[in-house]
């Protein structure tokens, strides 16, 4: 798996953020593993920087369905609460109940451990919608 380091505020520089160029990414900070049919679902790097220290994850039970956009889930940090959206449409086919006892798995491995759900997709067009590796990074550029 590739990665491209990112530039990071004064305050962050102590720690490297990595964007695997292999996955796909939402402008709202999720990243997705195309595996085929099925898809695997979780918060970026720079998501779990800027929650800080994750202490709950709520995830949606297998076998829900969700549209492009919609809500599947919280992630709780000491910090704040934020919504997870999925980047595409289609039905949970399994969920990381290890976060429930290790939702810290966020900040650790993010692209491993920390992945969210798997979801079986409906249309598999909605990933030319995402982001690469390199337009994500420089929509974070912007964001700043």
């Amino acid at each position: 798996m590739t990665s491209m380091p990112v530039k990071l505020p004064e305050e962050q520089q102590c720690s490297v953020m990595t964007f695997p160029e292999d996955l796909l990414y939402a402008d709202t900070h999720e990243w997705v593993r195309d595996e085929g049919g099925k898809v695997t679902i979780g918060v970026t790097d720079y998501a779990q920087s800027q929650l800080k220290d994750v202490v709950y994850v709520d995830l949606p039970e297998v076998g829900s369905e969700f549209e492009r956009g919609d809500s599947i889930g919280v992630v709780e940090s000491v910090k704040t609460v934020a919504d997870v959206y999925t980047p595409v449409t289609g039905r949970v086919t399994e969920a990381n109940f290890a976060l429930k006892d290790h939702p810290e798995f966020i900040n650790e491995d993010p692209y491993g451990k920390g992945w969210l759900i798997k979801m079986e997709i409906q249309n598999r067009g909605e990933l030319k919608g995402l982001l690469s590796s390199k337009a994500y990074q420089g929509s974070l550029a912007t964001d700043e």
